[in-house]
């Protein structure tokens, strides 16, 4: 078998356990961050709206988009984004502009909003980028084997969604991308994140040094957590992704925590830094069509959700980069378009060995 990539784009031989965690771990922040967002709106919407950065996706697209299904499914792809620039000024590590996606998911949840479906994309996934229209107004042409992790910062997220539905078919009703340098002001209005780590943790990229045992981390502390990845593991993104995943549920259990209605100041402090944490579509970027939307996934249980890996093998010509396999591939998008249950032939992915979710 070809060696597991463990560049910056991440590696396709991720665990399929490591799928799941990522995929309701994405789901749970999102869904708190939509909660938290409605259940202050009426105390601090003026102030509050603002926070969220909206992208309009359907002007960026124009028509070249899969035609709505007839049900009533929603298609959202998330991203979860790791903003250099923010996170090294943050950090005193010098300013690098740009951003990349993180974590790609598009989650599917089906008539009558009872459960969900994640599909996790992986990042060093060679697709064809179509042509897309950058935020500058300019043109960018379309390209075969792009690796799908580099469009993010390339073209930009109107492009990564249209890439997401000219690979698969689906069309994607919202988008929420969640950054993680947007969690550092998150972390001290709450008063910090317990974490617990089973080896020592000393990163001079990150600035992070941690001894074995249980720690509250502040802001900064945060940040450098889930930015580490030389000190832990083998120094692949692969350790990294561990550690943000370990960090997003322990900030949920902290958020948990919070007595939110016995002090509105706190409550406005926590809800301005997730808001500020969010870029959406413009669909869903003012706090009341963000409560509505939170209150339609009431019913959805994130601890049911089936995450899948997009089924891959691994790419003939270059064996570090991966590429969809078929049959598999397309028959798990048809069931996404269709609305239907995804037959377990779909969930087999050559490049892990064995199912995918």
């Amino acid at each position: 078998m070809p060696p597991v990539p463990t560049d910056g784009a991440g590696g396709a031989g991720d665990r399929p356990r490591r799928r799941r965690r990522v995929g309701r771990t994405i789901l749970i922040v999102l869904t708190v961050l939509v909660l938290a967002a409605g259940g202050t709106a009426y105390w601090f919407y003026s102030d509050l709206d603002g926070n969220i950065k909206g992208v309009d996706i359907d002007k960026a697209i124009g028509d070249d988009r899969p035609e709505k299904p007839p049900t009533s499914g929603q298609n959202i792809l998330i991203l979860g984004s790791d903003s250099r620039a923010g996170a090294n000024a943050a950090l005193g590590t010098g300013n690098v502009s740009g951003a990349r996606s993180d974590t790609a998911l598009v989650m599917h949840i089906p008539e009558g909003r009872t459960k969900a479906v994640a599909v996790s994309i992986p990042r060093d996934t060679l697709v064809t980028r179509p042509e897309c229209v950058k935020s500058d107004g300019s043109t960018v042409a379309s390209a075969k084997r792009v690796m799908f992790n580099s469009i993010y910062s390339q073209v930009g997220p109107a492009c990564v969604v249209k890439t997401v539905e000219q690979i698969s078919g689906v069309r994607m009703d919202h988008y929420v991308e969640i950054d993680f340098a947007g969690f550092k002001g998150l972390v001290d209005a709450i008063g910090g994140v317990t974490v617990t780590v089973d080896q020592d943790i000393h990163d001079s990229s990150s600035g992070l040094d941690l001894t074995a045992g249980t720690h509250q981390l502040n802001g900064t502390q945060s940040l450098q957590f889930v930015r580490t990845r030389h000190g832990i593991g083998d120094g692949s993104d692969l350790g990294r992704i561990g550690l943000q995943q370990q960090f997003m549920l322990a900030l949920l259990s902290e958020i948990k925590k919070q007595d939110l209605l016995s002090s509105p100041t706190k409550t406005y402090k926590i809800a301005d830094q997730l808001t500020a944490a969010l870029t959406t579509d413009s669909g869903l970027a003012s706090l009341t069509k963000l409560a509505e939307f939170g209150r339609s996934l009431n019913g959805v249980d994130p601890s049911t959700m089936e995450t899948i890996m997009l089924p891959v093998q691994y790419d003939k010509v270059d064996p570090n980069r991966v590429v969809a396999a078929e049959p598999q591939a397309s028959q798990l998008w048809k069931a996404v378009r269709r609305d239907t249950a995804i037959p377990e032939s779909a969930k087999k992915s050559p490049a892990t060995g064995g199912s995918s979710s």
